[in-house]
């Protein structure tokens, strides 16, 4: 089984910080106006908005993160890893895609809707079988984690139609994707202390 390097831990925990302080700092930004129960992620980084410049920011550096991780988690399958990269390529098209101040967009939707998807395939996409595989790369979790995932995506596509929490549903989903790639590498990390013989 291949090693993560350390520098892995950074980028992967760096990813849901980022996505979650830009988020609030945007908002706060936003003022009143912005009601993040309702409102999805992407009107923060819609062009003329108070706080476009901080969220724009956020999803690039999520982009980042999500690349960096991918390349460095070689314990992972092949697939799993371009899947995660593509999330990562999803979020910095999404920056430089946002979706109007007055509404949504066909081309920003549907950047959106291909990051969810990947991102909610990658650990299942990356599994790997065997005695010597850590515990986040094992099937049943990976199949759990993008279940959840999917079932999350799901939630908050009924309640974009319904014009109900929307911003909520979307917070909780993107907040997992962000924070599972970070699971995996802290399962390699310690799976790789444990295999290492002491002195």
């Amino acid at each position: 089984m291949r090693s993560v390097p350390k520098w892995v831990l950074v980028s992967s925990a760096c990813a849901p910080a980022v996505l979650i302080i830009g988020w609030m700092v945007a908002a706060a930004l936003q003022g009143p106006a912005y009601d993040p129960a309702a409102q999805t992620i992407s009107v923060l980084a819609a062009p003329g908005g108070s706080g476009y410049w901080v969220m724009t920011g956020a999803f690039i550096a999520l982009g980042t993160c999500h690349l960096l991780t991918a390349w460095g988690l070689r314990p992972a399958a092949a697939p799993g890893r371009v899947a995660l990269a593509a999330g990562g390529v999803s979020a910095l098209v999404v920056a430089l895609v946002p979706a109007p101040s007055s509404g949504g967009s066909l081309s920003h939707g549907s950047v959106a809707v291909i990051g969810f998807t990947v991102l909610a395939a990658w650990p299942v996409l990356a599994v790997r079988t065997g005695d010597s595989v850590p515990w986040a790369l094992r099937p049943l979790p990976s199949l759990g984690a993008t279940a959840v995932m999917a079932v999350g995506a799901a939630w908050f596509l009924f309640e974009l139609h319904l014009h109900g929490v929307a911003g909520v549903a979307e917070r909780a989903v993107t907040t997992l994707q962000s924070v599972w790639p970070f699971v995996v590498v802290l399962s390699c990390l310690r799976h790789a202390a444990r295999a290492t013989p002491p002195g």
